[in-house]
C-alpha cells in the first residue's frame, strides 16, 4: 500500500512570547499587559502544525524541515510539534545557534505587532535539504515562507519541483527588493496578504477588482496561480485566465496572529487532496477565519471537523 499524501513545510521554527496589552505601544512608550503566553511559532512550524491538525481526519501526513537550537526553547518547540503530529525526522538541532524567538503584542481588538530574532532559522541551508531528500521526493505540496535565507528557499523549491511536487509560496515577510526571478519560475501558487501584494505588485487590494488586477500581475510575473488574501474583505483566486472572489466568513475575531498560516495550511491540505484552486481557496478562507477566533499561533489552528461545519 502506498504512503498517504505528504505536505512538507520548509521554514522557520520559533517560540512565541506573546503579551496582551489593551493597546499596542507607540515608539518610546511602555504599556502594561494583562498577561503573556509562551508557545510554538514561526511560519514554517505554524503551517506544519496546522496541516498536521487538519490531516488527522483526512488521511494525509505533514512534515517539517527546519532548525532549532540546543536550548530549552528548542526542546519546547519539538515537544509542541510532536503533540500536533508533525513528522520531525528532518528537524535539525543546531549546536551553534539559538532557537528562533518572536516577541508579539496583541491588543484588545486583535491587532498585533511582531519582532522576530531568527536564530537557527537563518542557518537553514543546503545541508538541511539534503538530509530531507526523501521527504522532498515524496512531497505532494511544498510549503515555503521567507523567514529563512532566500537561497535555501529557491533550492528547496527546485528540489520539490524536480520530483513533481507543487510549490506553495507564502511571500512573508515580503522583501523590499521583491522576489528574485529564480524563485518566480518555481512557484505554482503564491498567497500574499494586502501588504505583501502591495510590495510585490504596487497594488493595494482594497476590493475584489484591485485584488483581481494584482493577481493577474502575480501570474504575469511567473506564478502559475495566485491567491490574494484581503483579511476581512475576502479572497481573490486566479488560475491562469480563470479567477473569482470568495466572500469572507463572518466570525468574531480576537487574535489575528495565526490567520495567514492557517489559511496557507488549509490551501495546501486541499490542494494535496486534489481540490481545484477555487475550492481550495474557500477551504483556506474557512481555516483562516476559524484561526482568528482563538488565541495563539499554532494553537489557533482549526480541526477539520470545525472547517467542515463552517463550510456547511
Amino acid at each position: 500500500m502506498s504512503a498517504s499524501p505528504l505536505i512538507l513545510s520548509f521554514g522557520s521554527v520559533n517560540i512565541d512570547v506573546t503579551a496582551r496589552p489593551h493597546r499596542l505601544p507607540r515608539p518610546g512608550e511602555t504599556v502594561h499587559a494583562d498577561g503573556y503566553t509562551i508557545g510554538l511559532g514561526g511560519k514554517g512550524s505554524n503551517q506544519a502544525a496546522a496541516c498536521a491538525r487538519l490531516a488527522q481526519d483526512l488521511g494525509l501526513r505533514a512534515a517539517l524541515v527546519g532548525r532549532i537550537g540546543n536550548d530549552a526553547f528548542g526542546t519546547l518547540a519539538r515537544e509542541k510539534l510532536e503533540t500536533f503530529g508533525v513528522l520531525l525526522d528532518a528537524l535539525h538541532q543546531d549546536p551553534e545557534n539559538p532557537t528562533g524567538l518572536a516577541l508579539i503584542g496583541v491588543d484588545d481588538s486583535g491587532e498585533n505587532c511582531i519582532t522576530v530574532a531568527g536564530g537557527a532559522n537563518m542557518a537553514v541551508g543546503d545541508a538541511d535539504i539534503e538530509r530531507a531528500a526523501s521527504l522532498f521526493r515524496a512531497a505532494r505540496v511544498l510549503m515555503l515562507q521567507l523567514e529563512i535565507p532566500m537561497d535555501s528557499v529557491i533550492a528547496a523549491a527546485a528540489k520539490a519541483r524536480a520530483s513533481g511536487g507543487l510549490v506553495l509560496m507564502d511571500p512573508a515577510p515580503a522583501p523590499s527588493e521583491g522576489l528574485p526571478a529564480a524563485l518566480w519560475e518555481l512557484v505554482d501558487v503564491i498567497t500574499p496578504n494586502e501588504s505583501e501584494t502591495c510590495a510585490l505588485t504596487g497594488i493595494n487590494p482594497r476590493d475584489k477588482a484591485e485584488a483581481a488586477q494584482a493577481a493577474e500581475h502575480l501570474v504575469e510575473r511567473g506564478a502559475r496561480m495566485a491567491v490574494v488574501k484581503m483579511g476581512g474583505r475576502g479572497v481573490w483566486w486566479q488560475d491562469g485566465a480563470d479567477g473569482g472572489f470568495i466572500a469572507p466568513f463572518a466570525v468574531n475575531a480576537i487574535d489575528t496572529v495565526a490567520a495567514g498560516d492557517c489559511f496557507n495550511a488549509g490551501l495546501a491540505t486541499a490542494l494535496a487532496r486534489g481540490e481545484t484552486l477555487e475550492q481550495s481557496a474557500r477551504i483556506a478562507a474557512a481555516c483562516g477565519a476559524l484561526a482568528v477566533t482563538k488565541r495563539g499561533a499554532a494553537d489557533a489552528a482549526p480541526f477539520w471537523t470545525e472547517v467542515a461545519a463552517l463550510l456547511g
